[in-house]
């Protein structure tokens, strides 16, 4: 088992928007950095363990916990002219771009990046690093237990 943090911006899919979403699942629509969907193409596997992080938000931080729930397929977003991840040069015999669905399993305190910033436990964590931009990191085990044990301390 893998573990990640996840980033979206709530005003696009918020941890609410995964409680209301059928089977409260949702599709990991949009990533559209190389990395980020190496990572669901290639290394993601369903029960892998997700932090569920708001981003460019009033309080950015992570809001809950969640699961990959599918193996990646085509973004379908990318084949849509009318959709802002549109991608012209991608072709349905050859998509460029990938996602997972994600299983909410719960809802936590909210767990800042300022609080996190606090936390030796986790000072290596990537999303921690000046200048990361990924959307999706990978968490160590270690990092993972940290932040639960900080989501039930807080």
């Amino acid at each position: 088992m893998a573990y990640w943090l996840m980033k979206s911006e709530p005003d696009e899919c918020s941890i609410d928007d995964v409680a209301l979403a059928p089977s409260q699942t949702v599709p990991w629509i949009g990533v559209r950095g190389w990395q980020a969907r190496n990572f669901m193409r290639e290394d993601m596997k369903v029960g892998d363990g997700v932090l569920f992080y708001h981003s460019s938000c009033a309080v950015p931080g992570i809001y809950g916990l969640a699961e990959v729930a599918s193996t990646a397929y085509p973004d379908e977003t990318q084949f849509d002219p009318a959709s802002p991840y549109h991608d012209e040069k991608s072709k349905r015999d050859k998509p460029r771009w990938y996602l997972v669905d994600v299983k909410l399993v719960r809802k936590t305190r909210v767990l800042p990046l300022s609080e996190m910033r606090e936390s030796p436990s986790i000072a290596s964590m990537q999303v921690l690093r000046r200048g990361n931009r990924l959307s999706i990191t990978p968490v160590t085990p270690e990092e993972w237990r940290a932040v639960l044990d900080l989501l039930e301390t807080g």
